[in-house]
This record gives structure tokens, sequence and C-alpha cells, in this order.
């Protein structure tokens, strides 16, 4: 895009995306929860990861959306056990409400996070987000970004080849039927080697590293 969004999200990622102090802490890849008690499908149509990115100091930010392909939740005892989802890079979309300069498209960006100068998705088709641990939120796990957390979930996230584990808090409802969840974290793009042409380059200092992930899932007992 020549100026970036997750990515993450880009990914992602998603707020001031300008400062690594918002950074969500990232550990090497770690074990995977058992999905224990009942699975709960994943709703393609209703869930869906929201990414926001920007240049230096939150200048000219971008934002738009990722697909969830598909994905599980398993819940025991009224609580989530584990899950993951697997996320389609070839949907991602670039909001042209975010796009505002004269003679830039939205999708001409769109096409370049997707080429081999970011994401890749023709060698990389698919993120992916594994659950690693679920344990309740507590003030001590630091700020969130959304209103009322009530867990701390940790999971391994792949972006293009490489995967690393991030841990930030959610909001998830439970019940008989269903499970919905949001939740929103930042993560350093360069951390799994999404850089705009070289690391150090001119072209990749203009843009934050720093995206914001959100997402906002919804998943039906199976």
């Amino acid at each position: 895009m020549r100026k970036l969004i997750f990515a993450l999200p880009a990914l992602f990622l998603l707020a001031s995306c300008g400062g690594s102090s918002n950074n969500t802490a990232t550990t090497t890849e770690q074990t995977v929860a058992e999905q224990k008690g009942e699975s709960y499908i994943v709703d393609s149509v209703t869930t869906v990861v929201d990414w926001k990115g920007a240049h230096k100091g939150g200048l000219a930010p971008r934002w738009g959306k990722i697909k969830v392909a598909l994905g599980t939740i398993a819940v025991e005892n009224d609580s989530i056990s584990g899950g993951e989802f697997l996320i389609d890079m070839a949907s991602l979309s670039v909001d042209p409400a975010s796009v505002t300069e004269e003679g830039k498209k939205a999708t001409d960006l769109e096409g370049h996070l997707k080429s081999a100068d970011f994401f890749d998705v023709e060698k990389a088709p698919n993120a992916k987000f594994v659950i690693t641990k679920v344990e309740p939120y507590t003030t001590a796990a630091g700020a969130s970004l959304i209103a009322d957390p009530n867990y701390l979930i940790s999971g391994n996230l792949t972006l293009k080849d490489k995967t690393l584990n991030v841990t930030f808090p959610a909001k998830v409802a439970v019940s008989a039927t269903s499970v919905t969840a949001t939740a929103k974290f930042v993560i350093d793009r360069s951390a799994w080697g999404i850089n705009y042409k070289t690391e150090g380059s001119a072209e990749n200092w203009m843009i934050s590293k720093d995206v914001e992930i959100g997402f906002t899932l919804s998943a039906h007992k199976n």
C-alpha cells in the first residue's frame, strides 16, 4: 500500500496506532489448549476481523475487514476451553471511507496489501488463530481496549509463515446454544516479518509498525 493499514492486523490491525507502548506482548508459539466440552461452530457470515493501521504518528489511518473462513469454539462448564479459526486473507478489504486523498483508491490499497510487499496472499492465503490459554480477566493483566472484558485469552497467531503467541482481554458471553465474543488489541507487524521492501527501508519506516486488530465472533452449538 506504500502506506499501511493488521494487518493484522494488519494484521490484525484498528486506535491511534502511533506508539509501541500499546502493543500486545508476544511470545514464541505455545502448546494448544485441548478443546474440551461441547463444540460450537463459528458463524463465518457474522464473524469478522477488523484491522486498522496508519503512518507514523497515526497519520493517514486506513481500516477495513477480513472474513473468517471457518472455526470452532469449545465450551466446558459454561466457559471457553479452547478453539481456533481460519482467516481468509484474500477477503481483506479496505474501507473506502479511510482513503480520502485525491487520486487514491481503496481497491489499489487492497491489491498492495495482498501482494508480496505485505501479506503475500498468493503464497499465504490464510491466517490462523488457535487458543492456547483462557483465564479470567483482572485489571492486573493491564488496560483493555474494549469495555468490560471478562476473559484473558492467549493464542497462537499465524501470519504468513510465522506463528507467535499473543494475549489480550476479551468480552465473552456463553449460553446453552451460542457463544459471542469481542476483542481488540495491537500487534507489531514487524514481529511477523511483515515489512514494506525491507525492515530498514525509508518506505517501511514511514508506516507505523502498530496494527490494531479487532474481532466480533459468533458461534452456535454444533
